[in-house]
C-alpha cells in the first residue's frame, strides 16, 4: 500500500503538470520562497524537507518511514515520466481536457495519499504536519488541519513573491485555480478515500 500509493501519487502530479492550472499548496510556498531568496529551488527544497523531518522527528517520529524514503527518492522521476508519457499522449490539449487533468489529478492524488497514510509505514514530510496536528496534538479532525496548512502555504508563497518583487502577472507561477481547488478539498476527499477505500481494502487483507 505505501509503494503503491506513493506511485500512484506521483502519476497524479503528472496530471496536475499536463492540466497547467497551478501547482499544489506546498510547491507554490516553495515557489514564492526561491522567488524571495537568492537561493537554487532544488537547494530550498532539501532544506525545507530537512526541516519538516525535524518536526516530525521530534513530535512523531513512526511517521517517518520507508513511505518516506520511496517518496523522497522516487516521486519526482514518476512525476516527471508521468508529465512526459502524458504530454506525448494529449500533445494538444482545450480547456475541457486540462479540466479533466485536473479533475483526475486531484482524485487520484487524494487516493493515493490514503492509501499510504493508512499503510501507517511513513509518509512525506510535509504531509506528516497535518498529521501531527491532528492526530497527536489533536488539534480538529484531519480534513480540517490539512485545509488550514495547505491555505497557509498558498498564503505564504504568494506573499513571499510579492515580498520579493515579483510581478503581479507573474502570480501564476505561484498559485493557480488548481492550487485552490487543492488547498479546500484535498483534506475532505483524502479522508473520505481512507474511510471507504483504504481502510477497507487494509482490513480485508
Amino acid at each position: 500500500m505505501s509503494v503503491l500509493g506513493v506511485v500512484i501519487c506521483g502519476i497524479s502530479v503528472g496530471f496536475f503538470k499536463r492540466a497547467a492550472f497551478g501547482v499544489d499548496p506546498f510547491q507554490s510556498f516553495m515557489s514564492g520562497l526561491a522567488a524571495l531568496l537568492p537561493v537554487s529551488f532544488g537547494t530550498l527544497y532539501v532544506i525545507a524537507n530537512v526541516c519538516l523531518l525535524l518536526f516530525s522527528l521530534v513530535n512523531d517520529r513512526h511517521r517517518i518511514g520507508i513511505a518516506t524514503l520511496v517518496n523522497l527518492f522516487l516521486l519526482g522521476y514518476i512525476a516527471d515520466y508521468s508529465h512526459r508519457f502524458l504530454l506525448n499522449l494529449f500533445p494538444d490539449l482545450g480547456m475541457a481536457g486540462r479540466i479533466v487533468m485536473l479533475i483526475v489529478g486531484i482524485v487520484i492524488m487524494c487516493l493515493s495519499s490514503a492509501f499510504y497514510f493508512t499503510a501507517d509505514l511513513g509518509v512525506s514530510t510535509y504531509d506528516a504536519v497535518s498529521l501531527i496536528i491532528s492526530d497527536k496534538w489533536k488539534v480538529a479532525p484531519f480534513k480540517f488541519c490539512r485545509i488550514a496548512s495547505d491555505l497557509v502555504c498558498v498564503l505564504l508563497g504568494v506573499g513571499l513573491y510579492l515580498l520579493s518583487g515579483g510581478p503581479v502577472s507573474g502570480l501564476g507561477a505561484v498559485v493557480g485555480v488548481g492550487t485552490i481547488v487543492t488547498a479546500f478539498f484535498m483534506g475532505p476527499l483524502i479522508e473520505f478515500f481512507n474511510v471507504h477505500a483504504a481502510q477497507p481494502f487494509l482490513n480485508k487483507n
